[in-house]
């Protein structure tokens, strides 16, 4: 069977290896209070999407 085709596009960025480090540390707080796995691209994506306001499809959760 055919995957469903998705709207997502992947990037690549460079970031500081000190902003990484603590978007885990975040991220494993985030993920003790909602009760569920939170990455630190969850957090860029959510981040993003907060700052300027988008609309989008939530296919990364």
């Amino acid at each position: 069977m055919a995957k469903p085709k998705s709207n997502n596009v992947q990037i690549n960025i460079s970031i500081p290896v000190e902003w990484k480090e603590q978007l885990e540390n975040i991220a494993r707080i985030y993920s003790v209070e909602e009760g569920r796995t939170i990455t630190f691209l969850d957090l860029m994506r959510r981040g993003i999407e907060e700052k300027y306001q988008l609309g989008v499809q939530q296919d990364y959760e």
